[in-house]
């Protein structure tokens, strides 16, 4: 069974995946069962590797690829001390895409896109979506103060069409937290629709 045509948008493309749909990187939670599984049913599956260390994280994306053959994610923060290591790892692996809980830093996109990674970090004011859209990613996820609670205080019902109104690459809008409280994409006018998808945090 495949996808309607109107889910199959510029993000399925970019991530190899049937459905705009991303399931991100939540610690001690997206690990290499969630993240295959996720994966293995068309959207995108993202390992959250901040809780784990340099082998645990070889260890869940071999994990992963043995239950799936398709694309998937690993979420890094880019101040983990062992970072550039990680990122040898996932482009040694063939990992398809790198998504950071924070900005990864210009040298650090650079490093995952000549290796052939497609890079998606997490924004949470439309400066930071304009920032990192410069260095060159792929995409990003606008996550509000509801969607996890990281990135600020602006909600993602606001935050989401700044950001697309910003940049020109795919734009996520992420869903969901500990209270309960979620959020999707809206405003479908201040971009076209095939722009939008939606991440789970």
């Amino acid at each position: 069974m495949t996808a309607h045509a109107a889910l199959r948008t510029p993000a399925c493309e970019l991530f190899g995946v049937e459905y705009p749909i991303v399931q991100t990187g939540m610690g001690w939670v997206a690990g290499a069962r969630l993240t295959a599984a996720t994966s293995a049913a068309g959207a995108l599956g993202i390992l959250a590797s901040a809780t784990m260390d340099l082998d645990e994280l070889r260890t869940a994306i071999h994990a992963v690829k043995e239950r799936t053959d398709k694309p998937f994610g690993v979420n890094l923060r880019s101040d983990q001390p062992d970072v550039d290591e990680r990122i040898k790892l996932i482009v040694g692996e063939g990992v398809r895409v790198a998504s950071f809980a924070q900005a990864p830093g210009e040298r650090l996109v650079k490093q995952l896109k000549d290796s052939g990674v497609v890079v998606m970090p997490t924004v949470g004011a439309r400066r930071h979506a304009e920032k990192v859209a410069a260095w060159g990613v792929d995409a990003v996820i606008a996550q509000g103060a509801e969607g996890g609670g990281h990135t600020g205080t602006v909600p993602t019902s606001l935050l989401l069409p700044q950001v697309a109104e910003a940049v020109d690459i795919p734009v996520f809008g992420a869903a969901g937290s500990s209270t309960g409280a979620g959020s999707s994409p809206h405003s479908p006018t201040a971009r076209p629709a095939s722009r939008w998808g939606r991440a789970s945090c």
